[in-house]
């Protein structure tokens, strides 16, 4: 997980995997971009419909949260270690 969470480029990803990540990516830093061909990438992939919709759902929640975190200057919990930070 955490090679995941460093840089997901790098990581041992199924080529699903890097697709979904690379979808999550682009719908976090350049939502304005997305378009069919997009989600026709992940279809290639063997997503459904109902996955996609499942994923982004998921990725525009946590896109959500953490900007009203951010917003509001939330500090992590004390018990919640950073990654990489110690096993």
């Amino acid at each position: 997980m955490e090679s995941i969470a460093s840089d997901w480029r790098t990581a041992t990803l199924t080529a699903a995997d890097r697709g979904l990540c690379s979808h999550a990516a682009k719908l976090t830093h350049h939502q304005h971009d997305i378009s069919p061909a997009d989600l026709d990438i992940l279809r290639g992939h063997g997503f459904d419909d109902t996955a996609i919709h499942d994923a982004t759902q998921v990725i525009a929640y946590f896109n959500y949260i953490t900007r009203i975190a951010n917003g509001l200057g939330v500090e992590p919990e004390s018990f919640v270690r950073a990654w990489g930070a110690g096993q």
